[in-house]
């Protein structure tokens, strides 16, 4: 509803204003922008994603996982038994402080199908999935990979600045989530 009505306001600001070419141009300027950028992002996708894969395939996950597995199992004591469950969230984990958002949102919805399939209570969601939920949402990051692609592809002349800014706003935004969770937990 939002975005119609801005376009609607964006057309008729134009035409009574008379920048209706200036708006015309804009447009194709941002789409031909908007193709540039998905078309470099398709690149660091495909690669870490391969990279996922292929660790996936070898042992690479399950020596993660077993690195994983005192915080996995602090995190998600009604799991600490289920080493399935436990690989699928390692993977999301471990795509998310990757900072491959593209890699970890299918990671991370198989991993909650995962635990949906043990979820006694197929109504309500469990502890597990609740943590689960907030860590992937906070996406803690060492190597925000998307963001500096992206800051790459717009020329940006240091592009890995935002590293340490981001370190700060993920963990600050899993303790705050974290935090909230277990206030509306108790209650």
């Amino acid at each position: 509803m939002i975005w119609p009505v801005f376009i609607i306001i964006s057309f008729s600001y134009a035409i009574l204003s008379g920048n209706l070419e200036t708006l015309n141009s804009a447009i194709f300027e941002s789409t031909s922008d908007a193709i540039s950028l998905c078309i470099s992002l398709l690149g660091t996708i495909c690669l870490w994603n391969g990279i996922m894969q292929i660790a996936n395939k070898t042992t690479l996950i399950d020596k993660l996982t077993k690195l994983l597995n005192p915080i996995l199992n602090l995190l998600f004591p009604e799991i600490k038994k289920n080493k399935p469950i436990k690989k699928e969230i390692s993977m999301n984990m471990i795509a998310n402080i990757l900072g491959l958002g593209n890699a970890a949102t299918p990671l991370g919805l198989k991993a909650m199908k995962s635990m949906q399939k043990e979820n006694p209570k197929k109504d309500t969601l469990t502890n597990s999935m609740l943590v689960f939920i907030v860590l992937n949402t906070a996406s803690i990051q060492i190597i925000p990979t998307t963001v500096i692609a992206i800051r790459n592809s717009l020329g940006s002349e240091n592009p890995t600045k935002i590293v340490f800014p981001v370190w700060i706003a993920t963990i600050c935004a899993a303790v705050a989530r974290n935090n909230y969770c277990y206030v509306i937990n108790k209650i």
